[in-house]
């Protein structure tokens, strides 16, 4: 029945949420749970930068402070607040028709005014670490903005690595959508959080949801429903995390408090995950 031993989900959350990521990663590796072991890692917007560095077998320590490309003046991305508004507006709607609201958001994102595309792959590329896809199996969500369906990248999408992460990203008004093979994608995160249900015939499941305590959980139970796995652990901020994150995930000055806040949750996650981790013989 199941195809895979581990897998591992990881979700939407802004820069402060990758930060959380990243130290929760490190911090459980220090309590004997790596999770870079996964079979199949799902990377979703931030989840994305997170799922390549561990991926790609570097420490996820490496992102305890946020990293600039080399030529970079520390800018922030150029955020264009009316069509980020108009996106959200759209998205608040979408129950009803989600298809649509998608296509509507991606000419949102067409024509925002969010700089260069490659000031944002020159920023993802350096939070990845790597220009090359890993061995390990590393699926990317993002949406094209012209049609709204999910596109899936991996290894044999003919995608570099940093431009799929950075259409992972790509969240409409604060990023531009990137282009790859002729087509222009966004942030995977507008049609889940996590994109947990891809992964289909995992025995163990962790998912990792740093914005579970905004949405309702049934969003995220609903998806798992069609996974089947035998053992599935959720992890989100608890609230000591949520106040280090403050009211902006996109706030980059809550970075390395958000991280120090994933690197201290490490402790109470890794004596739940240890057990399911090393047998798939715990449950959520």
């Amino acid at each position: 029945m199941y195809t895979l031993d581990r897998a591992l989900a990881l979700g939407a959350g802004g820069p402060v949420g990758a930060a959380w990521m990243a130290g929760l990663a490190c911090g459980l590796r220090r309590g004997g749970v790596d999770l870079s072991e996964a079979d199949l890692i799902v990377g979703t917007s931030t989840g994305a930068i997170i799922g390549a560095v561990l991926a790609t077998g570097q420490d996820p320590g490496r992102l305890a402070t946020p990293v600039r490309p080399a030529d970079s003046d520390g800018t922030p991305p150029q955020v264009d607040g009316r069509r980020l508004g108009e996106a959200f507006t759209v998205l608040g709607d979408a129950a009803s028709n989600p298809a649509e609201a998608w296509r509507r958001v991606g000419r949102i994102a067409l024509v925002a005014e969010t700089g260069p595309e490659q000031a944002h792959l020159d920023r993802m590329r350096a939070m990845v670490g790597a220009d090359q896809w890993p061995d390990r199996k590393l699926l990317i969500t993002a949406l094209d903005a012209e049609t709204g369906e999910q596109e899936i990248f991996d290894r044999a999408s003919g995608a570099p690595l940093p431009s799929a992460v950075a259409a992972s990203t790509a969240f409409p008004g604060i990023y531009p959508p990137i282009t790859i093979n002729g087509r222009r994608y966004m942030d995977g995160s507008l049609r889940s959080a996590t994109n947990a249900g891809l992964a289909v015939g995992a025995r163990t499941l962790v998912v990792i949801d740093p914005q579970a305590h905004l949405f309702p959980r049934e969003l995220l139970l609903q998806e798992l429903m069609g996974v089947g796995a035998h053992t599935v652990v959720t992890i989100e901020p608890d609230p000591a995390s949520v106040r280090a994150f403050g009211s902006d995930l996109n706030d980059r000055r809550a970075w390395e408090p958000a991280y120090q806040a994933g690197l201290r949750q490490a402790a109470d996650a890794a004596v739940r995950l240890r057990l399911a981790w090393k047998t798939g013989s715990d449950t959520d």
